[in-house]
């Protein structure tokens, strides 16, 4: 784990993959060449440990990608604001760590892992759609350095 400044809000490893394992998007942040940071929401699974995506053949978030393959990945699970408190109950994870292309039977593997996350009940129909998007869409792998989890639970 990273490390935090409000420790009593740390949670442990465990509640942070299962809070990242259940996340239904996440915000991936890149940094461009000229210093910019820029921060894209993408729909993600986790195999073997490891944060998949999927996106287009071009765009911002690639061409950082190419000069800089350090990134942050953040998802944000449950909130409520708590007026009275001026604060808010909240769970996040905040991933570091490098990302590189993925092609082959790791494409495949983790395009049907998406499909599995976000369309279960049309695997098979999902999987004839994946067949098209060959050179269509490709697929990035986030091999995840560090990982820090938070909460405020009451």
């Amino acid at each position: 784990m990273n490390k935090l400044r409000r420790k009593d809000r740390a949670i442990t490893e465990e509640e942070a993959k299962a809070l990242l394992n259940k996340a239904e998007y996440g915000v991936l942040s890149t940094v461009a060449e000229n210093g910019t940071p820029y921060g894209v929401p993408l729909n993600f699974c986790i195999i073997d440990h490891c944060i998949f995506f999927h996106c287009a053949l071009e765009g911002q978030k690639l061409d950082n990608i190419k000069q800089n393959k350090s990134v942050s990945f953040c998802t944000v699970g449950n909130t409520e604001i708590l007026p009275d408190k001026f604060s808010t109950k909240y769970e996040s994870v905040i991933v570091s760590g490098e990302v590189d292309e993925v092609f082959d039977v790791n494409k495949q593997i983790a395009l049907e892992g998406l499909l599995h996350k976000y369309s279960p009940e049309f695997i098979d129909k999902g999987i004839k759609y994946i067949k098209g998007l060959d050179e269509k869409t490709r697929v990035f792998k986030i091999a995840v350095n560090k990982l820090t989890g938070k909460a405020r639970k009451q």
